[in-house]
């Protein structure tokens, strides 16, 4: 596995775990950074999957 690719897995797993808490949370504010943070994470595995595949292109 490339760097590239095991920086996109530790993201889904962010986004995972992100979403995971902001589910427990009872803190309406907790609730809303984690679902926040989670939508970042979210953004950069995107972003990640764009990299690793313009690189396979070129």
């Amino acid at each position: 596995m490339t760097e590239l690719e095991d920086r996109l897995e530790r993201f889904e797993t962010l986004t995972a775990e992100c979403e995971l808490i902001a589910k427990l949370a009872t803190d309406s504010r907790k609730r809303e950074f984690y679902l926040k943070l989670g939508e970042q994470y979210r953004q950069l595995a995107l972003d990640m999957r764009q990299v690793i595949a313009t690189r396979a292109a070129a």
